[in-house]
This record gives C-alpha cells, structure tokens and sequence, in this order.
C-alpha cells in the first residue's frame, strides 16, 4: 500500500525553515565578504528594514568598522567571537558575535545575539552596589568619627550633647534607606503586599499634607490643595507613602516664597494625583531617569538635602503595582509636575499581589 505521507520537505527549505525560526542573528557571507543570507532576526537585530542585504557588502548594511573586519577576518579563515557596540535607531545595542569561517574557503558565518539587556542589568547592578556602598559608608564614618571623639573626651557632657543627637540622625538615616530598599527590592521582585481597599485619594492627600505644614512654613513655602474627591481601590498606606515621597521631593526643590500644590481629580474610569512644585525644575536631559534608584538631579545638594534618590523609584513601583502610571513634566526654571493616574474604584483592577 502506498504511503499516504507527503513526501519530506528539501534539506535547503528545512534549513531556512530553522534559520527563520531562531532568535539569534544569521548571516552567511561568500568568500568575497558579501551577503549572501540573512535571517529575519538579524534583520531585526542590525535593521536592516527594507534593504536588500544579498549581494551586498557587510559594511553597507551595517555600520560597524569591528564587525567588519572581523567579518573579514572569518572570511580569511580566522574564527572569532566577543563584544561588538552598535548605535541604532534609537540607542546602542550589545551585541556577541561569532564569526565562523567556512570549510574550504567558501565564505563565513556570523551568530549574533542581542545581550543589551544584560549588559543593562550588569551595569544597574554595578551601579546599586556601588551607590548603596556610598549611601552606607558616608554616615557610618560619620558615627564612627563622633563617637571617637566622645570617647577620646571621657564622656565630656558637651560631647555628648554636641555628638550623640547627630549620631541618633545618621543612624534614623541609614534606618529610613534600609526600609527603602527592602520596599524596593519586594516591588521590583513582586513581593509588594497590597491591603485593598475603597480609598479617598482627596483624604488621604489631604491627612499628609497636615503633617507635612510645620516643614513647609520653616521653609517659607505654600501648601496647596486642590480638586474633589476620587475613590479608588488600593492600599491607603501605600498611597500615603505615595504622597509623602512626592511632597517630600517638591518642598526639597522648592524656594522660600515658591509653592507645592496637590491635586486630586476624578475622570472618567480613572484618577489622577497631581504634584506639582515652582522649584528649579527638571533638566530635559535628566528627566528619562527620573524615577531610577539612586539617581538625583542635583549632585551639587548635599546627600542630605538631596534625599536617598530612592523616593521616586518607590512611587514608581507602588502605583504600578495598583494598576497605575506615574510620569514627570517639567521645564527647566519653572518647576515640576508629578502626575499619578490610578484606575478608578472597582475599574481595571490588577490582581492583588
């Protein structure tokens, strides 16, 4: 009886078959250097867009003086692999290649893959060690210096009296950047426990900014708030801590005689917090990194006056967590805005984590 099964595909189509389905970039070079096939990651990966790469040289496509020669190289007989940069559209990729010759001269192989993330990831890790290493080690010499000098005064009373209010600081400092982080590291890690809810953004805004008016008035700064009531399902100690990073960080920024208002306003199937300060602004430049750990505008301000640079990170991560987004507008001398949007009560709610 005749088999009633097609017969099996070419071995070239099942090989591009396999080529298309890869992830990782494919291109085969002749042994003049030219593109002879490229698969459709690659084509991604170097966007190549509409270009037709068969026939062409590698340089053309991609523009990359590395990739070339070692593309080259491989086509001369010489196997590599490592690390080639390349600047796209919108930013620079890391790419690792290997480039591969062809037995009997007959062209080369290049596999890329696309490890920008990783190297993103390398490189934020790098920077969090090393900031929280700053953050620790500057008011633990500190402590470490004034109690010495307590100690070396045989626990004179004006020592004392001097010394250990600024030791009890440093280390209520150290206390609040350990709770952040640990906030942090549970959001970022999904960990974030959220005790849901019907909330009043309005009341809760308004219990903060009772709190925070003895600082505004030694600062010579207004507090403002405006809008309605606006009901949405969430967390009211987390919204609170919410306000609190984004007060506290508009009257850090703000001028004697400038203004913090707070606005609560509801719309239709959501609810927006707004922030908004008249202090110096936002650099144009700084304002994509707004809300990464650790970072602050201002390098000039002391650690002190400049905060941990992890209260917008946490507002970032709270508000996602209820379903939210949080985005920052500014111009440069006139100020900054703040601007939280929730889903509104029992709207588009994410699962509670």
């Amino acid at each position: 009886m005749a088999s009633s099964q097609p017969p099996p595909a070419p071995l070239d189509a099942r090989f591009d078959q396999l080529l298309s389905a890869l992830t990782v970039g494919i291109i085969t070079l002749d042994k003049r250097g030219h593109v002879s096939s490229a698969n459709a990651a690659a084509a991604d990966m170097f966007e190549l867009g509409a270009r037709e790469p068969i026939g062409r040289a590698l340089i053309e496509l991609v523009p990359s003086f590395v990739l070339d020669q070692r593309a080259r190289e491989a086509v001369g007989g010489r196997s590599w692999r490592g690390q080639v940069p390349l600047t796209a559209t919108h930013t620079t990729r890391m790419l690792t290649v290997t480039a591969l010759p062809v037995e009997g001269g007959g062209g080369a192989i290049l596999i890329a893959s696309d490890e920008t993330r990783l190297h993103e990831l390398e490189r934020n890790r790098h920077d969090f060690v090393s900031s929280v290493s700053h953050e620790l080690r500057t008011p633990l010499s500190s402590i470490n210096l004034m109690i010495e000098t307590i100690l070396s005064t045989g626990f004179d009373p004006d020592a004392l009296e001097m010394f250990l209010p600024r030791v009890k600081h440093e280390v209520d400092r150290m206390v609040h950047l350990v709770e952040d982080l640990l906030d942090l590291a549970r959001a970022e890690a999904g960990r974030l426990r959220l005790r849901r809810e019907v909330v009043n953004l309005a009341s809760v805004a308004a219990n903060i900014l009772k709190t925070f008016e003895p600082k505004a008035q030694q600062l010579g700064v207004s507090l403002v708030q405006q809008g309605g009531d606006a009901q949405i399902d969430g967390d009211p100690d987390r919204l609170a801590q919410v306000v609190v990073n984004l007060v506290d960080n508009a009257l850090r920024h703000t001028p004697a005689g400038g203004t913090v208002t707070l606005e609560v306003a509801p719309s239709e199937g959501a609810s927006t917090l707004v922030v908004r300060d008249t202090g110096a602004g936002i650099p144009y430049n700084d304002l994509p990194r707004i809300f990464e750990r650790f970072y602050v505008v201002d390098r000039s301000r002391s650690r002190e006056s400049a905060g941990t640079g992890l209260g917008l990170s946490i507002v970032k991560q709270i508000v996602e967590a209820h379903g939210g987004t949080v985005t920052a507008d500014s111009e440069f001398g006139l100020g900054a805005t703040f601007r939280c949007v929730f889903p509104s009560a029992r709207s588009a709610l994410r699962e509670p984590r």
